[in-house]
């Protein structure tokens, strides 16, 4: 039997964005992400970024202490997508 996989809200965006704002790389960000414990490689990071993969908690908190910003900069503008679905389903 097939399985669908229900896609959710992704982060990426927001991860590409935090990323180009500190002007750094995909490979030096992992590099910066290993020497924090992290064990993430440049096209698993990739992944996190297309949305098709989803973000380990650990790897969010790693990254909040590289970028020095607050959580909500990672989940920015995903509630907006909540609120455009409800509006469509009740239309």
């Amino acid at each position: 039997m097939e399985q669908k996989i229900r896609r959710d809200r992704n982060m990426g965006d927001n991860l590409r964005r935090l990323r180009a704002d500190a002007r750094i790389s995909q490979e030096k960000l992992c590099v910066k992400l290993q020497q924090s414990g992290c064990d993430i490689g440049r096209s698993t990071y990739a992944k996190y970024e297309a949305g098709e993969l989803n973000i380990r908690a650990s790897v969010i908190i790693a990254l909040k202490k590289i970028y020095h910003c607050s959580y909500d900069n990672f989940f920015e503008g995903l509630d907006n997508s909540e609120e455009s679905l409800s509006e469509k389903s009740l239309k």
